[in-house]
């Protein structure tokens, strides 16, 4: 049992769930730019929940591959969207400002690492 693949299932459904409420729940308290930064949050959500499905079924990489890849791409997840999110339902901006672009770093080393992995495995 892959417990990665277990939360990135549950991340996968967390992200419709609340690209759901964006869309209905928040469309009415919400400005235009504040849905689409919490649409942007959602977005990035989804595409490293693919991402994390890839990366933990493919076989060329060894588990502990895996394993890094994928806690710095959730990081991400946390961090870049989670920190959106919290901005958006009204955190202050002020006191978090430096969270979302942690989280993007998070994505981008993660990318880096598959980057790395099929260079050196060519």
């Amino acid at each position: 049992m892959n417990k990665n693949l277990i939360i990135t299932a549950i991340i996968g459904a967390l992200t419709i769930i609340l690209g759901a409420f964006g869309a209905h729940a928040l469309q009415e308290n919400l400005s235009v730019n504040e849905l689409k930064s919490f649409e942007t949050g959602i977005r990035y959500q989804m595409f490293h929940v693919l991402a994390l499905l890839f990366v933990n079924t493919y076989k060329g990489f060894n588990s502990r591959t895996k394993k890094s890849i994928s806690l710095f791409f959730f990081s991400g997840i946390l961090f870049f969207s989670g920190s959106i999110y919290a901005i958006t339902l009204g955190v202050d901006a002020k006191n978090i400002w430096f969270i979302t672009p942690f989280g993007g770093l998070l994505f981008i080393i993660g990318w880096l690492k598959i980057a790395l992995f099929f260079n050196k495995n060519k």
